[in-house]
């Protein structure tokens, strides 16, 4: 493979993900600020928790970036634990969404997709055609990005060397650590299974070599997750542990389905010769088919990652924030973070309210009779408020600026 190859195919690849951004700007644009409000009451029904958690990414065009959302809501307050499983079981539904975009295949029609959606933009002033604008743009960059990757990587087709990697990826402990550890350091499952599909497109890998890539693509998605609930509650962990779970258990299941039977063949059946097409079938059929299997005992994947992550008493005479999370503010997912924000600078202020009224309390009782074990607590306590003031301060600063 050629230098100018390797530029063309991460000119691609940038494109691509570009493309992708772009969709999703549009798209929350359009709906975003409806979501918020969506997720918060429409969550409680496993149902409708699930089909919101699906539209939400189909939206966002990413299953992390719900999935973040929810560990927010949750380390916020304003989502219950049991509530957040349904929405994580929907977000791996609906970030199928564009592998099923690009296996209708329209790459012919990219560059007039895009110069459409540019022309929204750039000539008109309603917020409502910039918003369809950045989505038609971001379709055809996405797709022109698809193409130069295609062709980029079509080279490869003739070296022996690539196809015997290739065909090392049919080994199940292979194909999904190949898979995993790529989309967790891309941290994008719609994008790795993009690019997995660029290669199908220039023939280099075939759907038995993709397969357990594949799987393990939905477990290295869980990676923007986990490092989202880093100095979160621990309910906001549990979250992240769900995500893994579900994604875990559901490749053990298809591990065993495609090792015992013809799974692969019958996937190729369905759409013969169309390797893209294929790749965006199989995904489609991993995260929906587990969500079946484990929406009747979603409640189960609480309950384990109670186990996991037990409850733990607090560390004595240790300070330490009870709600706020300042992780918050440093994801790239924006989408309910003011509310998320709001929520837990009046539950941290409120915490803090408490422990001056027990001062105010004890200060009274220290007038009527000195003791040194008090007098020392009410010290303490007044050290733990001046800690939780500065700290609120900060919070707020990062939340308006």
């Amino acid at each position: 493979m050629e230098l100018t190859n390797i530029f063309s195919m991460l000119g691609g690849l940038a494109l691509f993900l570009y493309g992708m951004t772009m969709m999703s700007t549009g798209l929350e644009l359009a709906a975003g600020n409806k979501m918020k409000s969506i997720l918060e009451k429409l969550t409680t029904n496993r149902f409708l928790g699930t089909l919101v958690g699906a539209l939400t990414t189909a939206i966002m065009q990413s299953s992390s970036a719900t999935t973040v959302m929810a560990v927010g809501f949750v380390n916020a307050g304003l989502m219950q634990l049991k509530n957040a499983v349904w929405v994580i079981m929907g977000a791996n539904i609906g970030t199928t969404i564009t592998g099923q975009l690009i296996a209708l295949d329209i790459t012919a029609l990219a560059p007039i997709i895009a110069f459409i959606g540019v022309v929204l933009i750039a000539f008109f002033k309603s917020k409502k055609l910039d918003a369809i604008g950045e989505i038609i743009a971001g379709l055809g960059i996405l797709f022109m990005g698809m193409e130069m990757m295609s062709g980029a990587m079509a080279p490869l087709r003739s070296s022996p060397e690539f196809a015997n990697i290739v065909a090392n990826f049919e080994n199940p402990l292979i194909g999904i650590l190949v898979g995993a550890v790529f989309t967790a350091i891309i941290q994008s499952s719609s994008a790795s299974v993009g690019i997995l599909q660029a290669l199908a497109m220039s023939g280099v890998v075939t759907l038995p070599s993709a397969i357990y890539v594949l799987f393990g693509q939905n477990i290295g998605t869980c990676i923007t997750a986990v490092l989202a609930s880093i100095g979160a509650n621990r309910n906001a962990k549990r979250t992240t542990i769900i995500h893994l779970s579900f994604n875990i258990i559901g490749t053990i299941i298809f591990v065993i389905i495609s090792m015992t039977t013809p799974f692969a063949a019958f996937m190729e059946s369905l759409t013969p010769g169309n390797v893209v097409s294929q790749i965006a079938n199989v995904h489609t059929v991993f995260n929906v088919v587990t969500t079946i299997i484990l929406l009747p005992i979603g409640t189960k994947l609480v309950d384990l990652s109670f186990i996991i992550l037990p409850e733990k008493p607090e560390l004595e005479g240790k300070m330490q924030l009870k709600y706020l999370d300042f992780g918050i503010f440093t994801n790239d997912y924006h989408i309910g973070i003011s509310a998320i924000a709001n929520t837990q600078l009046f539950n941290e202020t409120q915490n803090m309210l408490d422990v001056a009224i027990d001062n105010v309390r004890k200060s009274f009782e220290l007038l009527i009779e000195f003791k040194e074990d008090k007098y020392e607590k009410l010290q303490k306590n007044e050290e733990y408020i001046n800690y939780l003031n500065k700290n609120i301060v900060d919070f707020t600063t990062n939340a308006i600026s």
